[in-house]
């Protein structure tokens, strides 16, 4: 079995690119059973007048288009911010192994807060989910970028 080796420096750079568009500062990475980065993107949702466009979206569309499947078997996804409902529904439908993410999301989550959706029966796949992952970078992230807008 190889090392553990996190790529959430890889989401956060996604993360402050998104930020430099104007877009809330939200990354995420997709990783091969290999270990090879194989989808990353930042949020989108102004730049596409799209409400669906969140990181882990874009990023799991970008894997399956890339590996010819609606499914991600043993695959890794590290994201900066806990999932919103949406996003953590889409993870479960991907199949991904394991879930990464950077702050907790008190407010919109879907994972740890909310709507839990990983506890529901409805929830055909659960993750591993690991939180905290470079938390307190991810949080610094979002907050300097809605500080800056009031």
């Amino acid at each position: 079995m190889s090392p553990f080796v996190s790529h959430m420096e890889a989401a956060l750079a996604e993360a402050r690119a998104a930020a430099a568009r104007g877009e809330v500062p939200v990354g995420a990475v997709i990783v091969s059973p290999q270990g090879r980065v194989v989808a990353r993107a930042g949020n989108r949702t102004r730049e596409l007048a799209d409400p669906t466009a969140h990181a882990e979206i874009l990023a799991l569309r970008a894997a399956c288009a890339a590996a010819g499947s609606e499914r991600l078997p043993g695959h890794d996804l590290y994201v900066t911010l806990e999932p919103c409902p949406m996003c953590a529904s889409a993870i479960s439908q991907a199949r991904i192994a394991r879930l990464y993410y950077g702050a907790a999301d008190p407010k919109s989550g879907g994972v740890a807060h909310g709507p839990r959706v990983f506890a529901h029966p409805q929830s055909h796949h659960v993750p591993e989910v690991y939180d905290g992952i470079a938390a307190a970078e991810a949080a610094r992230l979002l907050a300097g970028f809605f500080a800056a807008r009031r």
